[in-house]
């Protein structure tokens, strides 16, 4: 079986809201536009709201198509 050498840390593919805005870099309020008007994908897990990276990568992606 293949192993993950130690010097590779896995890539989260949840981030927190904050985590969210630095990647785009933008502010939290931002953030919480794009979720609120649905621009942003998140996921709910347990009693947190997270932001999938796919959904960000999405989000950037639709930026580039001009529908956003």
């Amino acid at each position: 079986s293949a192993r993950r050498p130690r010097s590779m840390t896995p890539v989260p593919s949840l981030t927190v809201s904050e985590e969210a805005a630095e990647v785009l870099r933008v502010g939290r309020t931002v953030v919480y536009e794009l979720i609120r008007c649905g621009a942003l994908r998140t996921v709910k897990v347990g009693t947190r709201r997270l932001v999938p990276v796919e959904a960000v990568r999405e989000y950037v992606d639709s930026l580039s198509d001009g529908a956003a």
